[in-house]
């Protein structure tokens, strides 16, 4: 059901060629002041078209491209219409995967984003993690012990990563660590990737202790020392898949 906003959206007409990049610019403009909300409706189209004054092709368009974006959704039916749609992370994962097969970025450059990334996470988690954290990373280590393919093992270090994000209690550092998680996961093959993996389960144990501790200082070292070996392992075989 759609949410009522206390102040009405109040569109200016348009005069350009390109109307409907300025239609998108108007609604992202009241989501941002915070006259759309997640879950409200947007007038009929007909009464935006002549609001906007643009045609109802010119309206449409910008529609479509807000839904691409993943702004608004259409829902068909007596009831339907274009609903300002909640906040999904999958889409700025995506996105950031898009960016970076289409920006060319460097697999140097993903590595340092990663270790800086993880430092802030590491000492915020220090200062901020609960018992059902710790307790949860242990869970995840002792899980990854268990498992025997290289994909479940990645899953598990994924969920791990995703979990010391969650301790920071700030959901923007989930999300950069789920689009690099995502990104690298093309990466992490390779004939000694089972073997690294065994070693890298003792650190995330100790890294676990050290949060514990709150010694911040020696666990931004041991995830240091561990993101370092990973992407020694992933240039190995970035490199080895390209001779191939």
């Amino acid at each position: 059901m759609a949410s009522i906003s206390s102040a009405k959206p109040s569109f200016a007409p348009i005069k350009t060629r390109r109307a409907f990049e300025i239609i998108c610019e108007q609604i992202r403009a009241q989501l941002a002041a915070g006259t759309l909300k997640a879950g409200d409706k947007l007038p009929a189209e007909r009464e935006l078209a002549v609001e906007f004054q643009v045609s109802r092709s010119a309206l449409r368009e910008a529609l479509r491209s807000l839904e691409v974006a993943g702004i608004i959704r259409n829902v068909k039916g007596a009831k339907g219409g274009a609903f300002v749609q909640t906040a999904e992370p999958d889409r700025i994962v995506q996105a950031m995967q898009d960016y970076v097969h289409l920006g060319d970025i460097s697999l140097n450059e993903l590595t340092e984003a990663r270790l800086a990334l993880q430092d802030i996470i590491v000492r915020l988690a220090c200062e901020r993690a609960t018992e059902t954290d710790l307790a949860d990373l242990e869970a995840i280590a002792e899980r990854t012990k268990r498992e025997t393919s290289v994909e479940a093992r990645y899953q598990c270090a994924a969920e791990y990563y995703g979990v010391l994000a969650r301790a920071t209690k700030n959901r923007i550092f989930g999300i950069f660590v789920d689009s690099l998680s995502a990104i690298l996961h093309e990466f992490v093959q390779g004939p000694d990737y089972e073997t690294l993996q065994q070693s890298l389960i003792e650190s995330r144990f100790r890294l676990v202790r050290q949060l514990r501790a709150k010694d911040s200082e020696a666990a931004v070292a041991e995830m240091r020392k561990h993101l370092e070996r990973v992407h020694r392992h992933v240039r190995k075989n970035s490199k080895a898949a390209a001779k191939g």
